[in-house]
């Protein structure tokens, strides 16, 4: 099979090549891959141990081609978006995918096609499990530093859709954007009164915040009142100052119920789906570089079909 693996322990050593098709065990299934979400980590987020070469890749769509013995909740010919992070038989970037039976798996509804299920799970699930860290209540307020992409554009309407009041922090080119999925206010981060402007809309500052770009967890914190909360999707270690408390993304949280009401939603039309641009499968490392450069509007897609 084609899939685009990682040929040593050199940082960007990324190539299509041809390999074996993996096996599958017991628990797992074996999926023709149709479309791969493009994710910043998609190129170093490897298991420990690894043979080279290691096909990349978290998330992506397709049909159920095989199932191990003890599967029983999926059979060849099932539609699903899936994620299959840090295995050791290879990532989602390749025309079949290994994914065990208690990964996070997803029915794609009829009415949705391989290339928009496969931008739903990691972004879907990363904002679900944020979300619950930060406790707020209807007409409560949160900032989301960074909220143009695929992370931020869930995080918006979800955010909206809980009754909460948003504001959200992207180049000026996205401001509309944002607006259009919910966002009360819309500063930029290049300005170096977007603060001041946060703190206009909200004067005693807001509940909660959301870092989704690396970086943007301290700046965030000045918009916080005393006692808020931050929570920081890149992993950025912040000191806590006026009681406001720092938080990572609860990882153990299990939202899974959840993302499907979302992909549904997504499918009935009550969320947005926005993919800026899909590629070809044979330009992955064409979309690897423009979703590392943190610009993309949306989700970046790789299609199989």
């Amino acid at each position: 099979m084609k899939a685009f693996v990682k040929r040593s322990a050199a940082t960007d050593d990324i190539a299509l090549e041809e390999v074996n098709v993996p096996t599958i065990h017991e628990d797992e299934l074996l999926v023709r891959v149709k479309a791969v979400g493009v994710g910043i980590h998609d190129s170093y987020f490897l298991p420990k141990e690894m043979n080279y070469p290691y096909p990349i890749g978290i998330e992506a769509a397709g049909i159920v081609e095989d199932t191990g013995s003890q599967v029983t909740q999926y059979k060849k010919g099932d539609r699903i978006a899936f994620v299959s992070m840090m295995q050791p038989k290879g990532g989602t970037w390749a025309e079949f995918a290994v994914v065990q039976q208690d990964s996070l798996i997803l029915p794609i509804p009829e009415n949705m096609v391989f290339a928009e299920a496969a931008a739903v799970p990691v972004a879907g699930n990363t904002v679900l499990r944020a979300l619950t860290a930060l406790h707020l209540n209807a007409g409560d307020s949160v900032f989301i530093a960074g909220a143009s992409g695929a992370i931020g554009t869930f995080a918006i309407q979800f955010a909206k859709a809980r009754g909460w009041k948003v504001a959200g922090s992207a180049s000026p080119k996205n401001h509309d954007y944002m607006k259009s999925l919910g966002a009360e206010t819309t500063v930029d981060y290049n300005d170096p009164n977007w603060a001041d402007q946060i703190r206009e809309w909200q004067p005693n500052g807001v509940d909660a915040a959301i870092a989704i770009q690396p970086g943007t967890g301290t700046d965030s914190m000045h918009v916080v009142k005393d006692g808020g909360t931050v929570i920081t999707i890149s992993g950025d270690r912040i000191e806590p100052e006026r009681g406001i408390h720092a938080a990572f993304v609860p990882h153990k949280v299990d939202v899974r119920n959840e993302v499907e009401e979302v992909i549904q939603k997504i499918a009935d039309g009550t969320y947005q789906l926005v993919i800026e641009q899909t590629y070809p499968f044979e330009q992955g490392l064409e979309a690897l570089k423009k979703t590392q450069t943190r610009h993309a509007r949306g989700k970046l897609v790789l299609t199989l079909e």
